[in-house]
């Protein structure tokens, strides 16, 4: 059966990917009066005369045209507009109440180069992107989320998919508490995106540390969570000081190093409470992979982070790129399962999950670590007994302050012999590589042998609430979350 005109002009804008906007805004044109020329469509809308031949070719004979002119005819104009939501390409996007989201939101980290954006900013981001690109349906993937350009997006396109990865648990917490059907997902990405992220994404978004590697770690995570690596784009917020114009070509090079194409630049796009050296803004940039940036992308970033150490990426404090780089955790937090009985880890740079997150990746039956003598999970009994209550179906833990020396600590972790069945929480925090939809389910078969497979898929299902959640790791669901489901499951 021929496929009807309407279905073939469909696909054209499809394969467009989150691009295919401009193609819906030459059909919305060819729906009106008075007719148009080829020549014209090219200009108007800024698309390349060969993809606008074959979107003509596809209408075929839903076409009419006279002296070079064409248009659609008048009788399938309506089913065209309301296929391709013509009436909705040029309406301003709804963005209210960013100021008090902002306002109510975690304080900034000055160890993570946290800057806030103003509300204006994401206000105007979210209208951009949703007025440059086709959200509806797409997968948004916020790299990084100080700013809550999630938020905003969400506001101005409601039908779109969100993801947010961070390193910083408040704001992960923050972010899922406004109930807004964002997916949240825990990352230091110097060891990695979680492997539920990665071929994802349609569209990236991220404001990074504005230094060469922190521009380059996170645009390269970004890549990596691409799922068009054809039409896909990167958006990333970057400024330098007109006073140190070396800066700014430095972390230029850093993104060609990817062989990523700077398609655009809007200059002075963000605006921002503090960073006055860069002049309180930074500019839009709009990335685009070349097929060159896939045999490029895992070395590149292997360079960046090393092999067996963190890369430092920021521009204050102990995680900066003065700092000192930690030895210990990349190989626990970036592979797989460890197999070792005794295990010693340095986390001496910990900025703070570290601690939490190698405590639920190691099975190992004996664990050391050594942390900052303030250390959040260590600095009073309600940190402590946070801790313990997070991983306390998995070790014994013994928490000694000011040891070996005053600014340091040392967390001894002992594993509890495997229960006969396992809990259903001893289970999920010493699997927690594998997917917790079915880590979870094997579970619950575990503990109750009666169960049915469907049921106990059912209650896994119903525990951890979001189905975006069912094929990530226990390791990449944010902190909140991993305690809410240990609570659920049991």
């Amino acid at each position: 059966m021929e496929a009807e005109p309407i279905d073939l002009v469909a696909a054209v804008v499809s394969e467009s990917g989150i691009a295919g906007r401009r193609l819906r805004e030459i059909i919305a044109r060819l729906t009106e009066d008075p007719p148009t020329t080829l020549d014209d469509l090219v200009r108007d809308f800024a698309v390349p005369r060969r993809t606008v031949e074959a979107l003509l070719r596809a209408a075929g004979p839903h076409l009419r045209s006279s002296g070079g002119q064409v248009s659609l005819l008048p009788s399938i104009r309506l089913e065209y507009r309301e296929r391709f939501a013509a009436d909705a390409l040029h309406r301003t996007p709804e963005v209210s109440g960013m100021a008090e989201l902002i306002a109510a939101a975690p304080a900034a980290d000055q160890a993570l180069d946290h800057v806030s954006a103003t509300a204006e900013t994401a206000r105007r981001r979210a209208r951009w992107l949703a007025e440059t690109y086709d959200l509806a349906g797409a997968r948004l993937v916020c790299i990084g989320d100080h700013d809550l350009t999630s938020l905003a997006v969400r506001k101005a396109c409601p039908d779109a998919e969100i993801t947010v990865v961070d390193v910083d648990e408040r704001l992960l917490a923050y972010i899922d508490g406004q109930g807004a059907g964002i997916a949240c997902y825990h990352a230091d990405l110097r060891f990695g995106l979680p492997p539920v992220v990665a071929g994802s994404a349609d569209l990236v978004f991220t404001d990074p540390p504005y230094t060469p590697e922190g521009v380059q770690l996170f645009l390269g995570r970004g890549a990596q969570a691409l799922r068009d690596r054809v039409n896909g784009r990167l958006v990333m917020a970057y400024g330098f000081s007109p006073l140190t114009p070396a800066l700014g070509l430095k972390v230029q090079r850093a993104v060609l190093d990817l062989d990523l194409v700077i398609e655009a630049m809007l200059p002075a796009f963000n605006r921002y409470h503090g960073a006055q050296a860069v002049g309180s803004a930074s500019d839009l940039y709009v990335c685009r992979p070349t097929a060159h940036t896939w045999r490029v992308l895992d070395r590149r970033l292997d360079r960046l982070t090393g092999s067996g150490s963190s890369a430092n990426i920021y521009t204050h404090g102990g995680q900066s790129l003065e700092g000192v780089a930690a030895r210990g955790p990349a190989r626990i937090l970036g592979g797989g399962p460890l197999g070792a009985e005794e295990v010693t880890v340095d986390l001496s740079a910990d900025p703070g999950p570290w601690l939490a997150r190698v405590l639920l990746a190691l099975n190992a039956r004996s664990v050391t670590l050594l942390v900052p003598n303030n250390h959040p999970d260590l600095r009073d009994e309600a940190a402590q007994a946070a801790l313990r209550g997070l991983v306390g179906a998995k070790y014994d833990l013994r928490l000694r302050r000011s040891t070996p020396e005053p600014r340091q600590a040392t967390v001894e972790a002992t594993l509890h012999p495997p229960g006969s069945p396992p809990s259903v929480a001893e289970w999920l925090l010493t699997h927690a590589h594998g997917k917790v939809g079915n880590v979870l389910r094997e579970a619950l078969l575990r503990a109750d042998p009666a169960l049915e497979r469907a049921e106990a898929q059912a209650r896994a299902t119903a525990a951890i609430g979001r189905p975006d959640h069912l094929d990530a790791r226990l390791l990449d669901l944010p902190r909140h979350t991993i305690v809410h489901l240990l609570k659920a499951a049991n």
